[in-house]
């Protein structure tokens, strides 16, 4: 519900848009204060969702998440729907950790919390795709209105089986919160999603953005200093600083950046280029979020049993990789193209997904006590957020420049408009294959240097006479 949110309006953008007569430039509120909301409040709501207990926590972000989400659904103009979106986003700032929390606490038999977190990341990676689907049907075939009200007996359905949830201790830490943290993590997040969001359509080079990139920039630099001096921070820095949860946070955020532009352009690629309806185009990402379901639950449950988190870290990222690699052999004279390029490059991103998110979130929580598992939860959701503002701003970017430059060197004609569209496209996932590859070689390098260490350490201890201790 948390992560189809963030998808599952922007094809219903354009009816929402003429229904609540909004502007060009105040549109963007609809995804973009959602986004702030959420990214900017998770490090709190993690902190908070341990005070109150995170079965209580988890109650209260449902409870609010789908009053805001009926409030939106009936909003009659813009403001309202503008403030149930920042509802929404509060909401699941709370929801999300407490509900990450509540498997870390519950599962706690490494072969059993392996297939929980399994189904938790299949469920979570396929909502992302699943959001553009159902935004699609819920459009064309009912009203734009229930994008936001199908929250509602999701959350009732889940609600009535919170009884049942692990009852777990409050930690009760709310008088002594780290209120320094709190400020300027919420306002470094803000300042970065916002400026991330702004970037795309002003341009980096924008003063705007830059001054809110540069604050979001030295606003977080100076929470980092203010957690490392504070005797309760709100982020203690061992939790980030740790390698192996440094690693799971590393791949998640650059699988984001990669991930959410792909998602952005075979939506816009399907309908602009080939001509699919709404739906048709939702119908192809299916094949995606099915694909990460079974890498989540499937592939990824068995190999993490034969191979070590950083090597299946590495080949996730890899296989992601070559699914956009597939796309960018694409030019606008491509033919069969849902069976040549869209499925193959579907199901590769799709697995490769769902086999990092299954490994990363059981990385990103181990070794974590019950007071350590909200803020924990909450900080990997963080790096999910700022790699999906980024990701969307960087590579849409890069294809607008790339589409208008190759525009400009054929006279600006209207019939190559298409032809420069695709040429965008694929640049853009040029640099998002990089990224993932490059990414998958720098944990691959880690492995490596890990188990060197591990065996010059071990040659030591030989040479002395003492026995290697496990």
């Amino acid at each position: 519900m948390v992560v189809l949110d963030a998808t599952i309006v922007n094809i219903a953008l354009p009816s929402v848009q003429q229904e609540l007569a909004m502007t060009d430039t105040d549109r963007h509120w609809v995804i973009t204060a959602y986004a702030l909301a959420f990214g900017g409040l998770l490090l709190l709501g993690g902190r908070v969702s341990s005070a109150l207990s995170h079965r209580r926590s988890f109650v209260i972000g449902l409870t609010g998440f789908a009053l805001a989400s009926g409030l939106g659904g009936a909003a009659d103009h813009a403001g309202v729907l503008f403030a149930a979106r920042v509802g929404q986003g509060l909401f699941a700032a709370l929801l999300a950790p407490a509900a990450l929390s509540l498997l870390i606490l519950t599962f706690t038999d490494p072969r059993e919390r392996a297939k929980a977190f399994g189904v938790f990341a299949g469920v979570g990676a396929g909502g992302a795709a699943f959001g553009v689907v159902a935004g699609g049907l819920l459009t064309e075939y009912a009203d734009w209105r229930w994008c936001l009200y199908i929250n509602v007996p999701m959350a009732l359905a889940a609600l009535a089986g919170a009884p049942y949830l692990l009852r777990d201790r409050p930690t009760g830490e709310l008088r002594r919160l780290d209120i320094p943290g709190v400020l300027l993590s919420a306002a470094g997040l803000v300042a970065l999603v916002y400026g991330f969001s702004q970037a795309e359509p002003h341009g980096w080079g924008d003063p705007k953005v830059l001054a809110l990139l540069t604050a979001g920039v030295l606003l977080l630099l100076l929470f980092v200093l203010v957690e490392a001096r504070s005797p309760k921070p709100l982020l203690p820095l061992h939790i980030v600083a740790h390698r192996t949860r440094s690693v799971a946070f590393l791949s998640v955020c650059v699988m984001f950046v990669a991930m959410f532009g792909f998602y952005l352009f075979v939506s816009y690629y399907t309908q602009t280029i080939l001509g699919y309806s709404p739906v048709e185009a939702g119908m192809t990402l299916l094949v995606n979020a099915v694909s990460t379901t079974i890498g989540a639950l499937l592939i990824a449950g068995r190999l993490q049993r034969r191979l070590a988190p950083d090597v299946l870290i590495a080949g996730s990222l890899a296989c992601a990789a070559l699914g956009t690699l597939v796309l960018t052999r694409l030019d606008v004279d491509s033919t069969d193209v849902f069976v040549v390029y869209l499925t193959p490059s579907m199901m590769l991103t799709g697995i490769g997904l769902g086999c990092l998110l299954a490994v990363a979130t059981n990385r990103a929580t181990a070794e974590l006590d019950h007071a350590e598992a909200g803020i924990a939860s909450a900080a990997y959701n963080t790096v999910q957020q700022v790699g999906a503002a980024f990701g969307t701003a960087l590579l849409n970017s890069i294809a607008t420049s790339v589409t208008t430059a190759y525009l400009a060197e054929r006279g600006n004609r209207p019939e190559s408009v298409p032809a420069a569209t695709v040429h965008g496209y694929t640049v853009a996932l040029w640099v998002a294959f990089g990224v993932l590859i490059g990414a998958a070689a720098l944990v691959a390098l880690l492995a490596l240097l890990a188990v060197r260490g591990g065996r010059d350490r071990t040659g030591r201890t030989g040479r002395t006479g003492r026995m290697p201790v496990n």
